[in-house]
């Protein structure tokens, strides 16, 4: 079962400029920091990339989270600033679910096209990131049942 959307990934290439827009000029409040060194296979195979890092920091408004990834490998492509909106710019649209293997398997039955099999990260995280029709790319996200009602009920 699909609950919702969990947040929104944005590249940058300045994580930190970025991390003050939404937090100090927006309000969003710092849920975590994490950087990734090359090597991590489990988020090689969900981003699709191949010897991935970067530096994440998630934010968080109300019952929606933004996260922010500045990519050291591979070198990323930089973005046009003044893009016109129908051009691509935000990374992921994550979907928090319960039972991913049951999502995985249903919406690769309607063909929708995935990186890899839901993958652990962490302990009692799971995720896979698979495509849209139009490529863009959409997160299956399970966390536990602790954190999916602590959620709940900041929301």
């Amino acid at each position: 079962m699909i609950h919702g959307i969990h947040h929104t990934a944005i590249s940058t290439s300045d994580i930190e400029r970025s991390a003050r827009f939404y937090r100090d000029l927006l309000g969003f409040e710092e849920v975590f920091k994490l950087n990734w060194d090359v090597g991590n296979e489990q988020l090689d195979n969900i981003t699709g990339l191949t010897d991935s890092s970067a530096k994440i920091i998630m934010l968080k408004c109300g019952n929606a989270c933004v996260e922010l990834f500045q990519y050291a490998t591979p070198e990323p492509k930089a973005g046009d600033p003044r893009r016109p909106v129908c051009d691509h710019g935000i990374t992921h649209l994550c979907l928090q679910v319960t039972d991913i293997d049951n999502e995985y398997a249903r919406l690769k039955a309607a063909g929708m096209v995935f990186h890899c099999p839901p993958q652990p990260v962490g302990s009692t995280i799971r995720a896979t990131y698979g495509r849209d029709p139009d490529g863009n790319v959409v997160e299956l996200l399970e966390l536990p049942l602790a954190d999916v009602m602590s959620i709940a009920r900041a929301g």
